[in-house]
């Protein structure tokens, strides 16, 4: 399948995961019901993350996240909207591994903060998987930790995105 620049590719099922690493104890969520549609003509890449889609190795932490840090019910999803720089002078025709540059609005708890970060688009038999790394304050968020579990939880977590974008629109 030759990947062409007139289309849109998509994933329903990408995975973002976050991790928190303290003295006190490590905490992973993944959620893999990620939506995830690049634009390959501009290079306009966008993702879509329902909340409640996360899960905790415990369910304790997960109803705790839900209700009491990102209050999921009032701010159901996150999402991010951007670019990838000079996006044309990727050959998405052809296999490969591109570093990139992107940059664009992400959206949590219901506050919007401009992101820039690097990635790498992987083109394989007509699959581009999108992947980055990144870290999130969660204070620029108004993500308030209480004091009582304040050493349990960094203040800064690292989002892992994973996504294969396999399907055309």
């Amino acid at each position: 399948m030759l990947i062409t620049h007139a289309q849109k590719f998509y994933t329903k099922n990408g995975s973002i995961s976050f991790f928190s690493t303290t003295s006190m104890e490590n905490i992973k969520a993944d959620n893999s019901q990620v939506m995830c549609v690049l634009n390959v003509p501009v290079g306009e890449i966008q993702f879509s993350v329902l909340i409640k889609s996360f899960h905790f190795q415990k369910s304790l932490m997960e109803e705790h996240f839900n209700e009491n840090y990102m209050e999921s019910d009032k701010f159901p999803k996150s999402t991010f909207k951007g670019g990838i720089a000079d996006f044309s002078k990727y050959d998405l025709s052809k296999n490969g591994s591109y570093t990139v540059a992107v940059s664009g609005n992400l959206t949590i708890h219901g506050v919007t903060k401009k992101v820039v970060t690097n990635g790498t688009l992987q083109v394989n038999t007509g699959k581009i998987t999108v992947q980055a790394k990144f870290p999130v304050r969660l204070a620029d968020y108004n993500i308030t930790i209480p004091k009582l579990v304040k050493d349990n939880i960094a203040e800064n977590v690292d989002i892992t995105v994973n996504c294969t974008l396999d399907q055309k629109m």
